[in-house]
């Protein structure tokens, strides 16, 4: 499940027990070599959807973690590239990672900027044309989207937009199936015994309830499928990328 490069058993049972926060900041020089890392053949299929709607002036990474979504909006952003995220850990990794600083914008490429905070509780007015987040729903209480959504919709300029991925779940005769099951059930047995919790649910974030909550938060909702990863056998998209659009008024 690990690369040689990852984790150990030792350290993710120390990330495990710390909080959100505390436990990305521990795994933040191992986290690319972890499952827990968007694939790069979905970064790529994003990128490329993306680019076909674009171009984009500005954008922000909603968790932006070590930095691959970053790399992703550099692509399709013209001015500026933004990502977020309350890890001090990840944000280093990241500042690593992609080439910080005013330079870039006058080499032609978006400048990029790396900013400590809150998903819930953003610094930035209406100052982007492009949301994005990968696989950072999970750690947010489903009772806690109302507030996700109505932060990303405050960010947005007036017809802006808002993408991400979401994969489609194991059917439930299905190995994944069971092992997400397993995954969430000993992370709420592990909540319910032990602080600071540690909020991570792979099955918590259902499409039909997110698209609801982005409705309810002013956005208009579309999904488009990613051909990359083709179909399932009843011929439902295997990844879909979800576009909530902010109205223009």
């Amino acid at each position: 499940m690990f690369s040689p490069e990852g984790p150990s058993l030792r350290e993710l049972a120390v990330q495990a027990l710390s909080s959100v926060e505390r436990g990305y900041d521990l795994l933040a020089p191992k986290f690319d070599h972890t499952p827990f890392r968007t694939p790069d053949s979905v970064l790529t299929a994003v990128a490329s959807a993306l680019a076909r709607t674009g171009p984009y002036d500005d954008g922000l990474d909603l968790c932006c973690g070590t930095g691959a979504g970053v790399e992703v909006l550099a692509e399709v952003c013209r001015r500026s590239v933004t990502g977020v995220d309350f890890s001090a850990g990840m944000l280093d990794v990241a500042r690593r990672r992609v080439r910080v600083g005013e330079g870039e914008g006058r080499a032609g490429k978006p400048y990029v900027d790396l900013v400590r905070a809150d998903a819930r509780a953003l610094p930035f007015g209406p100052a982007f044309d492009l949301v994005v987040s990968f696989g950072a729903f999970g750690h947010f209480l489903p009772r806690e989207l109302p507030g996700l959504f109505a932060q990303v919709h405050s960010v947005l300029r007036p017809g802006g937009h808002f993408a991400f991925p979401v994969v489609a779940p194991p059917r439930p005769a299905s190995l994944g199936y069971w092992m997400l099951l397993g995954f969430d059930a000993v992370m709420r047995v592990r909540n319910a015994l032990w602080r600071p919790r540690f909020v991570m649910y792979y099955r918590a974030f259902r499409l039909g309830e997110v698209r609801g909550e982005l409705a309810r938060a002013g956005f208009q909702v579309e999904l488009q499928a990613l051909p990359e990863f083709g179909r399932r056998r009843d011929g439902s998209p295997r990844v879909r990328m979800v576009v909530a659009r902010k109205p223009d008024r």
